[in-house]
């Protein structure tokens, strides 16, 4: 497609009102039309964005090139189905669906059509990600943290679909494979669905990878490390900061602190001195401040373009999905008390407090 393109956003909440702000500055772009049912919220963003709005999305289908939808995910394969299946590209904001039929069903239309459909799995556009991504090579560990505050929005989903989805789709790209194997459990802290996970998933080339997910955290953190043979790096991805560790030339070439110190070739308070620098050599890099959203929406624009495959496709974001109902499954299955005849699931905990509150009992005090 040459010439500019005429795209819309569906939804402009808190995260959709800024894909409309940036697509509304954005060379090549036309931003026709801003979609939200509620009628302050999208007159506000599409004076902002000096276009036009509507509380009914559908009445964009014919009028425009492609769509970002930016709406809860129980509305995904209905919205981003519309849409595909008139042959206009979307890109739908994570996770792909709510559940992994649905998610099928996107990338099935999109198949059918042959047009782009991108998933908003923004931290692959991190720099700090990208950093990580090409240095490391093959992992064989990985630790991811990703924790915040809880928000009161994306209460239609729990903290997989929420927060873990993201950090699931960083362990696939890094490792270009499907887990053989999953192991997971969690709790509801505040109430409703799932609110703290933890997870581990055994790939086929050996790597492990742990997953630390929790959304009633004080602070906010999003953190990744990873360990291969060209040793180890961590970032964190909101300040952009990656620290790198690798082997210096002595220590490829067999020469190994402890062997030196039982030796006695050197002592241990040289050794102490030595062992980062001479041993392991750190850098640290402050990864560009680009902004990630933006670099997704251009990604985005460049695949209708071309009508070339998305760096983060429904095929990618599909897989995600399937880890995460994995993880989901486990989560619900948990037996807290080691048998499913005690208390099972995330919301065992707030069950116990609930009964003991009901009966009155101090036991949960105690």
């Amino acid at each position: 497609m040459n010439g500019t393109l005429k795209l819309a956003v569906i939804g402009v909440g808190a995260l959709g009102r800024h894909h409309a702000r940036i697509l509304s500055e954005m060379e090549g772009v036309e931003l026709i039309a801003v979609a939200d049912p509620n009628e302050k919220q999208g007159r506000s963003v599409a004076e902002s964005c000096g276009c036009n709005w509507t509380n009914d999305y559908r009445t964009l289908i014919k009028s425009v090139d492609a769509v970002s939808v930016v709406v809860p995910t129980f509305l995904h394969k209905q919205v981003g189905g519309d849409f595909l299946s008139k042959d206009v590209p979307v890109l739908m904001e994570k996770p792909l669906a709510g559940n992994v039929e649905d998610g099928e069903a996107l990338v099935r239309l999109a198949d059918e059509h042959s047009i782009p459909l991108q998933v908003g799995h923004i931290e692959r556009f991190n720099p700090a990600f990208q950093e990580i991504a090409d240095w490391t090579g093959e992992p064989k560990y990985i630790r991811t943290e990703r924790v915040s505050p809880y928000a009161f929005r994306s209460m239609d989903i729990g903290v997989v679909h929420d927060l873990m989805i993201h950090d699931i789709e960083l362990c696939l790209s890094l490792t270009q494979e499907m887990p053989t194997r999953v192991e997971a459990f969690g709790a509801s802290l505040v109430g409703g669905r799932e609110d703290a996970v933890q997870a581990r998933l055994y790939f086929p080339n050996g790597c492990i990878a742990d997953l630390t997910v929790n959304r009633v955290s004080p602070t906010p953190s999003r953190n990744i490390q990873c360990w291969s043979e060209t040793g180890c790096a961590t970032a964190d991805l909101t300040t952009r900061i990656v620290k790198k560790f690798s082997p210096t030339p002595m220590m490829q070439s067999g020469q190994f602190p402890f062997d030196l110190a039982q030796s006695g070739e050197r002592t241990i308070d040289e050794l102490k001195t030595q062992v980062f620098g001479t041993f392991i050599e750190p850098q640290e890099v402050q990864a560009s401040n680009d902004d990630a959203l933006t670099a997704e929406l251009t990604s985005f624009i460049d695949a209708v373009r071309h009508r070339h495959r998305p760096i983060v496709n429904g095929r990618d974001a599909l897989a995600a999905l399937r880890v995460a109902e994995t993880v989901l499954e486990c989560v619900e299955s948990h037996c807290w008390d080691g048998t499913k005849e005690g208390r099972v699931g995330p919301s065992a905990l707030l069950k116990f407090y609930s009964a003991d509150s009901a009966d009155g009992s101090d036991s949960a005090a105690a």
